[in-house]
């Protein structure tokens, strides 16, 4: 009857591993996203006030793609302000969710186990990976060892030593 619990316990305590590592995936991208767009910010505001320096009736180049199109000073000045507007609009929405991920992962990883018996399937978990990779390390021995043999066999060599002889 255990046995049963236990394998639903591991099944959950996996799948939880999973979007917790999901999870955290999204909040490095997320953080990425919102570094880059604050550099798009910066860029455009910087640039925005080397423009307005200029006088009103400059005319300026638009890079577009490998081409430049001529605008007026005011459609760029509009422009880069709108650029920064999406900005800051995408880094508020990204900083809603990295928020709203930070709140929900502290509620709901309390340091003591929701479920009793968690904490021993993680010992059993990683007792089981301990484990494989002795097993690992066994196999790859006895493989060696065999190689070895089989070259030994090749030269004409005595691969095992019998103790003593039995008579009959």
């Amino acid at each position: 009857m255990a046995a049963p619990v236990d394998l639903e316990l591991k099944k959950a305590f996996t799948e939880l591993q999973a979007k917790v590592i999901d999870t955290q995936q999204k909040v490095k991208l997320a953080d990425i996203q919102i570094e880059q767009l604050n550099r798009t910010k910066k860029h455009a505001h910087l640039t925005d006030t080397e423009i307005m320096t200029l006088i009103d009736e400059t005319n300026m180049y638009e890079g577009v793609g490998r081409m430049f199109i001529l605008q007026s000073k005011e459609v760029i000045h509009n422009q880069l302000l709108e650029k920064q507007k999406i900005a800051e609009e995408k880094i508020k929405e990204l900083e809603s969710f990295v928020h709203s991920t930070n709140t929900s992962r502290s509620t709901h990883c309390d340091p003591a186990p929701a479920v009793p018996g968690t904490t021993d399937i993680m010992r059993e978990t990683e007792h089981e990976q301990g484990r494989s990779r002795e097993r690992g390390r066994h196999r790859i021995q006895n493989r060696l060892q065999a190689l070895s043999c089989q070259h030994r066999a090749r030269r004409g060599a005595r691969t095992h030593r019998p103790d003593r002889e039995i008579m009959t």
